[in-house]
């Protein structure tokens, strides 16, 4: 098997490994249970869940290990870190062993940061084996990580439906299985020093590509459609043996392109990523002595722009940052408050999706929302492939698409702020999953193309630092806002036979105020991506003129 056809593999094993790790979103799915177990008000609940976000704090670690160790060890300490804070939690909620508070906190943190470790490793997977096709292969192997939760949901209905506490044995025994099935392709193909692609294997490339993104959505709509049925354990097995072939059928593509008429065709019938697009994205991110070359800006406009937008501006993509000088950049800045306002607030309102809907009275419907957001999640992160996609048909900076991926955000909160409906509930988990997810995937190619492809593993870690400082303060705000609003719902919790009384808030009051804190915010992360597009927007559009003129002399 040549270079080219292990490239393929390893990045199948990579969505693998996306699609069984991202076990922190289905924490709603479990947390009542453990929530009841240990006997902890919902403010205590919600540290659990900053815990496993702050996870993210040490992603930097994996980044040191993969320096000085094979990426196949790393994979495994990943694995082995979330086979025992999940495993320890699991004993937890099923009475076998009893721990204080501190100590599942602290489960929970590793938990966590094992899950910022497995995506560390697809994304070095990525970057490595694809420095043509980045975007592409980043949105292709992250989009698969807001499939976890239908997979996790479709694992546990077929081994005991109801059961939510099987979810923490799955979420520490999967990932171990999964990096054993994964790290044989990882360990054969060791890129070194990967030559620049043909034209004729640039627009197959361009082909495998689009074909694992039909398959990909084919995967999203299967999960997300079949996700909602309510199945016995017989039929959830049946659909989980769909699942898993949809999952392997991305490893014999590349093959039939490859071997088919398809991939050998005229290379001007169709092209993705053209010879000139590669020859930018080299002249661009090729390091030459130490300093990236880039595309200067030839001259600066006159307009009438005020200070905030003209002031310290980028004059070139790929421009290496130290992580001293990203943190003096505005544009940073204005990165890191859109990121917090977009991804983050998302990814909070995931973790309080069982509260919110229990609270309106479909605490049996959890698992279903917990689903919706996590295919939604998928499918957002899919499309922040879009810009790369539709680029020769519509050009629009990457910084432009993050804006308008956060511009729906406001409308999901206002509608849940307005009724309390479980069709809401829906509309509105599905908003936030999709809009969350493109942020999420796009942001690790916005990071690369703004402050340097070399340095974007220090630097993207330093981004997600809002992630635990985010669920923090929001989610200390939605317990603060629920645990005050219990003693005024007695009556309606009184209505709900079995539900814990003195620690459960009903009624749209538990979240409102909530609700809008998080729409206030997301306006604001709107406000913020529009000045980081308007301060980016020259140098995206010098780099698109110089891609032009390749391409068409």
């Amino acid at each position: 098997m040549d270079e080219q056809s292990r490239k393929w593999m390893v990045l199948v094993s990579s969505t693998w490994i996306q699609a069984f790790t991202g076990t922190n979103i289905d924490f709603s799915s479990y947390s009542s249970n453990l929530k009841s177990v240990m006997e902890i008000s919902q403010l205590q609940l919600n540290y659990l869940a900053v815990a496993s976000d702050m996870g993210k704090l040490f992603g930097w670690c994996s980044g040191i290990f993969l320096l000085h160790s094979p990426l196949w060890i790393v994979l495994f300490i990943a694995a082995f870190m979330g086979l025992f804070g999940y495993g320890l939690q699991w004993l937890v909620i099923i009475r076998v062993i009893s721990l204080p508070y501190f100590a599942v906190f602290l489960l929970c943190l590793l938990a966590g940061c094992s899950i910022c470790w497995f995506n560390t490793i697809c994304y070095v997977l990525c970057i490595k084996n694809f420095p043509d096709n980045r975007p592409l292969a980043l949105a292709f192997s992250i989009s698969f990580n807001g499939v976890s939760a239908a997979l996790y949901n479709l694992i546990a209905d077929s081994i005991q439906s109801g059961n939510y506490t099987l979810y923490l044995l799955l979420n520490a025994i999967i990932p171990l299985i999964i990096s054993l099935i994964s790290v044989l392709p990882i360990i054969l193909h060791q890129p070194s020093n990967i030559q620049p692609l043909s034209s004729q294997a640039i627009r197959r490339d361009s082909l495998i590509f689009l074909f694992l993104n039909v398959l990909a959505v084919i995967t999203g709509l299967y999960l997300l459609i079949l996700d909602q049925i309510e199945t016995t354990s017989s039929i959830a097995r049946a659909l989980l043996a769909g699942a898993i072939i949809l999952l392997l059928l991305p490893l014999f593509t590349p093959w039939i392109i490859q071997t088919s008429s398809i991939g050998r065709g005229s290379p001007s019938s169709f092209n993705l990523i053209d010879m000139g697009n590669f020859d930018v994205h080299k002249e661009l991110i090729e390091t030459n002595e130490g300093i990236n070359d880039g595309f200067l800006l030839e001259e600066k406009k006159e307009g009438c722009c005020d200070c905030v937008v003209e002031k310290d501006q980028l004059v070139m993509l790929g421009d290496e940052h130290s992580s001293k000088r990203l943190l003096s950049r505005t544009d940073f800045w204005l990165y890191y408050v859109s990121y917090f306002c977009g991804g983050t607030v998302g990814l909070v309102y995931s973790n309080n999706i069982g509260q919110i809907a229990q609270s309106l009275g479909y605490g049996t419907s959890t698992t279903s929302v917990v689903a919706l957001y996590s295919a939604c999640s998928f499918f957002g992160r899919l499309l922040s492939a879009t810009p790369d996609i539709l680029r020769d048909k519509m050009y629009f900076s990457r910084t432009g698409w993050l804006a308008m991926s956060i511009v729906p955000l406001p409308f999901a909160f206002l509608i849940l702020i307005i009724s309390g409906s479980k069709v809401v509930l829906c509309v509105a988990t599905a908003i936030v999953g999709l809009s969350s997810g493109f942020v999420f995937a796009a942001a690790v190619s916005v990071t690369s193309e703004l402050f340097g492809p070399n340095s974007a593993g220090v630097n993207h870690n330093l981004l997600i630092t809002n992630i635990p400082m985010g669920s923090v303060m929001l989610g200390l705000l939605a317990a603060v806002v629920y645990d005050a609003n219990i003693q005024g719902s007695s009556f309606l919790k009184a209505m709900f036979v079995g539900v814990e009384t003195s620690m459960v808030c009903m009624g749209r009051g538990c979240y409102t105020m909530t609700f809008v804190v998080w729409g206030l915010l997301s306006m604001l992360g709107i406000l913020s991506s529009w000045l980081l597009f308007v301060r980016t927007k020259h140098v995206y559009h010098l780099v698109e003129r110089k891609r032009s003129s390749f391409i068409f002399y």
